[in-house]
């Protein structure tokens, strides 16, 4: 046993202190706190703020352990509880009015020396934290009603292209009823119906119903492309909300869809489903309309209610001047591949840089061209889905806001890169940014089921993960101790370290922590001793074939190794199964148990093999307690 080489002893020794070290934060549990943020158009949280928040506190005998302003600009509160912790927020949303948004959060209170080496407490997940689960709901209805427009405009443009007379082309009444094209002969129809047939082969092209002594092509979406629109539109939606959701700093969401139509979104640790459902129901994207009419145009159009045809009026941010831009629009969000919050090098203002797809490079580059001289708008759109209460039950409402955030005249062509202006503030520009980049949902989507898991229901959760871990843990350590003395007592410390290198991983990786996590930990630690087993049962068999007993731990160790392996490779393939091919629970028991059988091959084979090393590697024996 003197034999076994200084660089494994180095090797057991780091692996032991990355484990201490990287499994320590999970020792520090958050706090409730509750967290204020200012709305679009309220002052900047700064320190005036907070000392109004820190007296009201103070003035209603409200226990706060700190308060503070954050380096991101928001208003954070801890509290002892989660009883205070309401009774807190409902003094600062009186004391601040309703110009911020004081939502309930989780405080994590790792000491800074540990998360500046990148070492933090693994996240916990929705049935141990508590949070918010919803399930939404698609309109499919929606997909139609834009295919088939889009389709009626693909038509008008077949019909010039071909030089075909048509009387109208238009969306029959109801959605999934088709377009109707209305010609004045029946010749006419059936050329045109030939050319829709060929351009557009996902349309049904029938004749009729004849009306008005007009001869009718009615062109409806074929069903199989109907359902392949209802899937892309669960996919986009789904890429959406994961893009927003991740954008915006919730961790670990659990985004996915169910059934054809629904997708289920669970945030842990968000404690307030108002702020939660804002966050996934909101949707922002820009406009860029061309000039719609003069100012004077504009201000008569605002007090007559008389907008002429080709225009729209809408009203400036901040000012409320209003403006006439066209019904034409010039680019929008959904032509964007990327946009960064910025600050204006003129200027100094705040603002999004933005930058286009092809197709809307090209738009704005033609447009841009031609208009230089000219002024054009930029257009914010907002839905936000609010909750009403109506006759007792709960109705949301969606609230649309279409404002003009610049107006300005075009100095110069652009096309794929170009700055947009006139944003309140640096928060208001970084928002803006997310949301964009986080795209517009493909089709409405509405929350028709929600639940709010508490964090006392979690935290119940954890005690009971934790009885069970520890309990499990106890009774293997006494089996081990009884049954293989001081092998048995090695065998117990590789198996607590076994515990501190899984956690410490799994905090340093950021897995999250969920119940079947937790039944995969107790998992590890029953099946982690099965090594030792071996070894030790290898090492009685040599004794008894009459080897010395450093001869009886050499072999225990190299004719074990063999059998350990391909077990522990069998239960990894197991494990890498459930990982890649699972969701929810099963993934997160797969991750936690796959991890697992990593360490305990690596503390029960090695570990116990230097600390056996160390205790009788230069002594001369005459037996073994094993």
């Amino acid at each position: 046993m003197s034999d076994f080489p200084r660089w494994k002893y180095a090797l057991v020794a780091l692996v032991m202190l990355f484990g201490v070290i990287y499994a320590l934060p999970n020792v520090f549990q958050p706090i409730p706190a509750v967290q204020v943020t200012a709305n679009r158009d309220a002052p900047p949280i700064d320190q005036a703020v907070r000392q109004k928040a820190a007296a009201a506190l103070q003035q209603k005998h409200v226990v706060a352990g700190e308060v503070i302003v954050s380096k991101d600009g928001h208003l954070l509160a801890t509290f002892a509880n989660s009883d205070v912790q309401k009774t807190g927020a409902d003094v600062i949303k009186d004391a601040l009015g309703d110009g911020y948004t004081v939502a309930f959060k989780l405080q994590p209170t790792v000491p800074r020396w540990l998360t500046a080496i990148g070492a933090n407490s693994m996240p916990l997940g929705l049935d141990l934290q508590g949070g918010v689960h919803f399930l939404m709901q698609v309109d499919q209805d929606d997909v139609i009603d834009k295919q088939e427009t889009s389709y009626a405009d693909d038509i008008r443009n077949l019909m010039r292209e071909k030089k075909l007379r048509y009387v109208s082309a238009n969306r029959n009444a109801g959605r999934g009823n088709g377009i109707a094209v209305a010609f004045r002969t029946d010749a006419e129809r059936n050329t045109a119906a030939d050319a829709m047939a060929v351009a557009f082969p996902d349309l049904n092209v029938t004749n009729g119903p004849d009306t008005d002594g007009h001869f009718v092509v009615t062109a409806k979406v074929k069903p199989d492309k109907l359902r392949e629109l209802a899937a892309n539109t669960i996919k986009q939606n789904l890429g959406t909300l994961r893009n927003r959701i991740n954008a915006l700093g919730v961790s670990e969401p659990l985004i996915q869809q169910q059934g054809e139509d629904k997708i289920v979104v669970e945030l842990a640790g968000v404690q307030d489903p108002a702020e939660a459902k804002k966050l996934i129901g909101a949707t922002a994207t820009l406009e860029y309309r061309a000039e719609g009419g003069s100012d004077a145009q504009a201000a008569e159009a605002a007090r007559t209610g008389n907008v002429p045809p080709d225009a729209r009026l809408y009203y400036e941010r901040g000012t409320g001047r209003p403006i006439l831009l066209s019904k034409r629009i010039i680019a929008t969000g959904n032509e964007l591949v990327d946009a960064t919050s910025s600050f204006d090098s003129q200027s100094g203002s705040p603002s999004v840089s933005v930058t286009l797809n092809a197709t809307g490079a090209k738009k704005m580059l033609d447009f841009t061209t031609g208009n230089v001289g000219k002024r054009m708008g930029v257009v914010y759109v907002e839905r936000v889905v609010d909750t009403k209460v109506v006759d007792g039950k709960e109705v949301r409402v969606p609230k649309i806001t279409q404002e003009v955030i610049n107006y300005a005249v075009i100095n110069g062509v652009f096309g794929k890169n170009f700055q947009t202006t006139g944003l309140g503030s640096a928060k208001e520009a970084s928002d803006l940014a997310l949301l964009l980049k986080g795209g517009a949902l493909a089709a409405p989507t509405d929350i028709v089921e929600e639940r709010v898991i508490g964090a006392s229901l979690g935290q119940d959760n954890i005690d009971k993960g934790f009885k069970a871990v520890m309990l499990g843990l106890a009774l293997v350590l006494l089996a081990a101790a009884i049954y293989y003395k001081l092998f048995g007592l090695v065998a117990d410390v590789a198996l607590f370290f076994n515990l501190v290198v899984l956690i410490a991983i799994m905090s340093m990786i950021g897995v999250t922590l969920t119940m079947p996590g937790v039944a995969g930990i107790v998992l590890t630690l029953g099946m982690a001793i099965d090594a030792n087993v071996l070894i030790c049962e290898r090492i009685r068999e040599e004794l008894r074939n009459g080897c010395t007993p450093h001869a009886a731990i050499r072999a225990g160790y190299e004719k074990a190794w063999s059998t350990i392996l391909d077990a522990n490779v069998t239960h990894l393939i197991a494990a890498l199964a459930l990982t890649t091919m699972g969701t929810g629970a099963i993934k997160g028991f797969g991750v936690t148990l796959m991890i697992g059988i990593l360490t305990s091959l690596f503390t029960s084979v090695t570990l116990t093999h230097a600390f056996t090393a160390l205790i009788h590697g230069h002594r001369k024996l005459k037996t073994l307690s094993v």
